[in-house]
Order: structure tokens, then C-alpha cells, then sequence
């Protein structure tokens, strides 16, 4: 699958975003190494700390499916927004541990695109090696 494929994948999990609060609507879609795909949207709640991004999302489906780090080729997040949409402070910090170094992240918001990596989104990262002694 190449990137259009994938970030068209990611508009299509868009459209199941549940966004009655922010009407931001967030779609992600997750390329392993062997082809499979795992989608999210974000999900909003009241609880604005319950809230879900579909980044964490596609993630945590891929993981929950026995998916790990190095099984993961790619990232698709797309939004509606007149930006594109950047993972924010906690979709970084899960990514940070979840997802290779150097995995292809592809933002898009239909008319504009970025391509990057977690590790160039957060070049000073908090990791296993400041918590494990």
C-alpha cells in the first residue's frame, strides 16, 4: 500500500469520528509490514480526559491484534481542519514508545501535506531509559 492508499484509508476512519463537542473530526490509518491495516477515529466524551485521538486509537487496535513496534511500516492522520493535523502532546508521547524511530507519519487535511516522523516531532524524547533503572 503507498501513501495516497494509506492516507485515503485514514479519510475513510475519519468518517466514524464521534466529535459532538470540537466537530474536529481526526482519522488514522496504521500500515504493517505484512499489509494489514488497523483504522481509528477520535472519539470524544464529555470528560474531555476521556477523549480518544485516532492515532492512539490505530495504535492501541494494532497492539490489542498482537501487533508490535517493529511490525509497523507507516502512519496516516488526517483531519478536517484547515490545518494539518499534528499528533498532540499525548499522541506524541505514545508514539514516542509504540511506533519505529523513523516510521513514516503522513499528515494530510485533503488539500495539504506533511510527511515526518516521530522523531522529528519530538526531537528531546522522555523514554523507557528515564524510567527503567
Amino acid at each position: 500500500m503507498n501513501r495516497e492508499e494509506l492516507i485515503k484509508e485514514a479519510f475513510k476512519a475519519m468518517e466514524n469520528a464521534y466529535a459532538p463537542y470540537s466537530n474536529y473530526h481526526v482519522g488514522a490509518a496504521l500500515l504493517c509490514h505484512d499489509g494489514r491495516v488497523f483504522i481509528g477515529a477520535n472519539i470524544e466524551n464529555a470528560s474531555f480526559g476521556a477523549t480518544n485521538c485516532a492515532e492512539r486509537s490505530a495504535v492501541f487496535a494494532a497492539y490489542s491484534n498482537g501487533i508490535r513496534k517493529d511490525d509497523i511500516a507507516a502512519l496516516a492522520i488526517v483531519s478536517d481542519g484547515d490545518r494539518v493535523c499534528a499528533p498532540c502532546g499525548i499522541c506524541r508521547q505514545v508514539l514516542i514508545e509504540l511506533i519505529p524511530q523513523d516510521c513514516p507519519i503522513w499528515l494530510s487535511n485533503g488539500t495539504e501535506d506533511v510527511d515526518t516522523t516521530i522523531r522529528e516531532l519530538v526531537p528531546m524524547q522522555f523514554t523507557e531509559e528515564d524510567v527503567i533503572r
